[in-house]
């Protein structure tokens, strides 16, 4: 009984702020790297003598590495220690990344980049589950509105941060600035974070690896990363290599699922969705991932492709985003603990549709840059809200020692959920704007009155400015008509998918109050598994 109330009662020895400062940073340094490639792959690719869909790789080894990673962390740290197990994965990171940046050729790179996907994939979870052990439950939705602005804001700034360095300097220093940051990291673990009582390590539980569940698990996720990656590019199922990636993923989740729910020490501790508030969290979580990173890639895309930024501008585009989010993330945090999960993810859900549908109405092919900043700003102001009460909530009612198997699953959601609505909005967005163009284009016809009267207009007016007899300057005028039509077609799109995110968003509101009750800043009674 002692020593239950011991455990109870522990608190690390150093400030809970300086931890929670310091796994954020090593964190941040993850998270950061998995977008700031993405505007560097040209130059990669022009380097290194790949061609664009080969450096595409670069991404998806990165992605697929890591969400097998994910769910390992409870293993591992029953093995060396969270702590350990923590400092390892900083070790392997930032030595991988000096590898990705003297990487001579395109397959060196590559398997560089998986050895740091699987540092990487340790450092989110356990950095959520050290700050989830560091305070107390009161106190926690402060710690993780930390947390909330590392997983948010690093995905935003990267591609803006790997623009500058590449255009600048070399895309070899993307990688080579995360050494000075993986030192400090370590440093900083070294010196402040300590395992609870709980956490008891046992190098006999090295053999107690469930082998076969993170074979499944591989399976599954490089099926399914490679199936998102690839399909559009692929045009889908219509080929066979996306139909032989999906069945891998249908065939090795099927399998994991089964195999998981039956095995004594499972790399996946699928029986903590028994507790109805953590299932409903990590459906959640998954759908926030999903339309925040959708968002993310979206609007950048617009701006590019549609309004002709370069990949730097369309960067700096997002950035009162960022910096909207720093302002409202820690008063979401203090919010945590004044007001119950569910209604503040109610809100922060509402208020997404809102903010969906207003760009549904407002992106348009004149945007000023500081109309999409505002674009931008009004998308980021939810996601503290329903973030870090999402997170918050998934702990509630579970053991304490489970918080590493909840932390990895939860951000194994988001993860799955921000790859599944980059692929799934990226092909509505080309189907949409299909649609439209196919509309559009047949008011192009001459019988139409509008248009024969603009062709004529547009083509007098571009023979009179040297562009050929009457007849040419009508050519050039159609050329231009239809190029205008593309773009407003494509235009039509966005649009349409933002619509879709707002209807999503009025859906999530609805979830969000099938969490369960709790006092503010309190977890709920536990033991609220369904059986």
């Amino acid at each position: 009984m002692a020593d239950t109330d011991h455990d109870q009662n522990w608190r690390p020895k150093a400030n809970p702020w300086a931890i929670a400062a310091t796994v954020a940073l090593a964190a941040f340094m993850e998270v950061l790297d998995t977008s700031i490639a993405n505007v560097a792959l040209p130059h990669i690719g022009g380097d290194l003598g790949a061609s664009t869909d080969q450096s595409t790789w670069v991404l998806t080894s990165y992605l697929v590495s890591n969400a097998i990673i994910l769910p390992v962390g409870g293993w591992a740290s029953s093995v060396i220690g969270r702590r350990n197990f923590f400092m390892l994965c900083i070790v392997i990171f930032t030595v991988a990344s000096f590898l990705c940046g003297i990487a001579p050729s395109l397959p060196i790179l590559l398997i560089c980049r998986v050895i740091q996907g699987i540092g990487g994939g340790g450092l989110q979870p356990m950095a959520q589950a050290i700050m989830a052990d560091s305070f107390e439950e009161k106190k926690r939705g402060q710690a993780f509105a930390l947390y909330g602005l590392v997983a948010v804001l690093a995905p935003s700034v990267g591609p803006t941060i790997g623009g500058w360095i590449t255009d600048n300097y070399s895309w070899r220093w993307i990688f080579y600035i995360n050494i000075p940051v993986g030192l400090l990291a370590l440093f900083m673990v070294v010196r402040l974070v300590q395992d609870p009582p709980w956490i008891k390590a046992d190098r006999q539980n090295f053999f107690k690896l469930d082998y076969i569940g993170l074979g499944l698990l591989t399976i599954a996720m490089g099926g399914l990363q490679i199936m998102l990656d690839k399909g559009e590019e692929n045009d889908w199922f219509a080929s066979n290599f996306i139909r032989t990636f999906g069945i891998m993923f249908v065939v090795g989740m099927t399998g994991l699922i089964w195999w998981e729910w039956r095995h004594k020490n499972p790399v996946m501790n699928l029986k903590l969705f028994r507790y109805k508030n953590f299932a409903i969290c990590c459906l959640l979580m998954m759908l926030v991932g999903g339309v925040l990173n959708a968002a993310t890639v979206l609007q950048p895309q617009y701006l590019q492709q549609l309004l002709g930024y370069t990949a730097t501008n369309a960067g700096m585009a997002l950035t009162a985003g960022g910096i909207a989010l720093v302002i409202v993330m820690p008063a979401a945090g203090i919010a945590t603990g004044k007001f119950a999960a569910r209604n503040l993810a109610a809100v922060g859900f509402g208020f997404f549709a809102v903010a969906y549908y207003w760009v549904s109405t407002h992106i348009t092919l004149d945007m000023s840059f500081g109309e999409a900043s505002f674009l931008r700003v009004i998308q980021m102001i939810p996601i503290p809200f329903c973030f870090i009460s999402i997170t918050n909530a998934a702990y509630v009612g579970l053991p304490r020692e489970s918080s590493n198997q909840v932390s990895g699953l939860i951000n194994f959601v988001r993860n799955v959920g921000g790859s599944i609505f980059i692929a799934v909005t990226g092909a509505l967005v080309t189907n949409r704007s299909l649609f439209h163009q196919a509309r559009l284009v047949d008011s192009m016809q001459p019988a139409n009155p509008a248009f024969a009267q603009q062709t004529q207009q547009l083509g007098s007016y571009l023979a009179g400015r040297g562009m050929g007899d009457l007849a040419q300057g009508k050519a050039a005028a159609q050329a231009m008509i239809y190029q205008q039509l593309n773009q407003q077609s494509s235009a039509m799109g966005y649009q349409d998918v933002y619509r879709m995110l707002c209807w999503m968003s009025c859906g999530m509101v609805l979830c969000a109050f099938l969490l369960s009750k709790n006092k503010p800043g309190q977890g709920a009674p536990a033991g609220e598994a369904v059986h």
